[in-house]
């Protein structure tokens, strides 16, 4: 369940995309950009945000939608300095540390889990005078594996940066679909569906061997 809070967030989500994407190399430089869904992953231990963006086009157009999962800690994730999207202040919550969520064990974690046990993305909640009020996710997914347990890593290496992104995690391989579409080899995967838009695969897992 991810906990959501009626929170100012300076700079913003977006913002931090904007600064960050130029520097990457499947980018194709055009900014016109918005997130047209979003979907979440739980951390077991409630300290990390995991929010995973679909960035498409702002006029409708054609041109390549973006998946960017990020996560978001109190603190900085050692060792990780280069895979830092940029630092926001929460209102709810104080200073948070941006990372590429492809970079980031505890994301990296949750995404194999959904693919290797059939997980779906995280409960939206947010408690509204005294209640707890459930939202509807803009993007659901599901995994296609069948395990009965997830994935869990205290560390990763990211092996391609490009498109898709590899990211070695322990035995595993987690392979991402920077650009919706991109077509992505595994043994099991993560299958997204937001809007009108067909339901398409844009993550898989893998043997590291």
């Amino acid at each position: 369940m991810a906990i959501l809070h009626d929170a100012t967030i300076t700079p913003g989500k977006r913002d931090l995309m904007k600064g960050w994407l130029p520097s990457r190399s499947w980018f194709d430089g055009d900014l016109a950009r918005k997130p047209h869904a979003a979907f979440r992953f739980d951390d077991p231990d409630g300290e990390v945000g995991i929010e995973c963006f679909l960035l498409g086009p702002e006029d409708g157009s054609s041109a390549p939608t973006y998946l960017i999962p990020m996560s978001y800690r109190g603190a900085p994730l050692e060792g990780a300095e280069e895979h830092l999207i940029g630092t926001t202040d929460h209102s709810v919550l104080g200073p948070r540390w941006v990372y590429d969520g492809c970079a980031d064990p505890v994301a990296v974690s949750a995404i194999l889990s959904a693919i290797l046990t059939g997980g779906h993305q995280a409960e939206l909640t947010m408690e509204q005078d005294g209640e707890i009020v459930r939202f509807d996710p803009t993007c659901r997914v599901s995994g296609s594996g069948t395990a009965s347990a997830g994935v869990r890593v205290s560390s990763v290496a990211l092996l391609d940066a490009g498109d898709p992104t590899i990211t070695r995690a322990g035995d595993l391989e987690l392979v991402l679909s920077r650009v919706i579409g991109t077509p992505v080899e595994g043994d099991q995967t993560l299958t997204a569906q937001w809007g009108d838009h067909a339901p398409v695969v844009v993550a898989a897992a893998r043997s590291s061997a």
